[in-house]
């Protein structure tokens, strides 16, 4: 399970990381905010947040769903940096979806939004 200090819960951050460099693969979308530079000395670990919308199915979907994200997001903290907020938008292709599948689809995500960053950084 996600641990609870890696949970994005404010409103405002899940706007700062919709605002980030994104990456997309069949059944996610993943937006990443890098922190900062100037605000080294306010740092939080990364923050994940999930965004599964009511058309990929009913509740008991929906929350499968973002217990398998969240489990997935655990194993890939390492990938960022202290003070980076990470938003994990799920679509309706997700529904249904096995752990490896949507394992597979974070990692295209992911490094297409983190190729991104690199070249905003230049």
């Amino acid at each position: 399970m996600l641990p609870a200090d890696h949970r994005m819960r404010r409103s405002a951050d899940f706007a700062i990381a919709s605002r980030g460099a994104r990456g997309r693969a069949k059944r996610v979308l993943v937006s990443v905010a890098k922190a900062p530079a100037e605000s080294l000395a306010d740092l939080h670990p990364v923050k994940v947040g999930f965004i599964v919308p009511k058309s990929v199915g009913n509740s008991v979907v929906r929350h499968r769903l973002y217990r398998q994200l969240r489990h997935l997001m655990r194993d890939r903290l390492d990938q960022f940096d202290a003070g980076d907020l990470v938003a994990v938008r799920a679509f309706p292709s997700a529904k249904g979806s096995t752990s490896v599948e949507l394992g597979e689809d974070l990692d295209v995500a992911l490094s297409k939004a983190s190729k991104k960053c690199l070249e905003d950084d230049r």
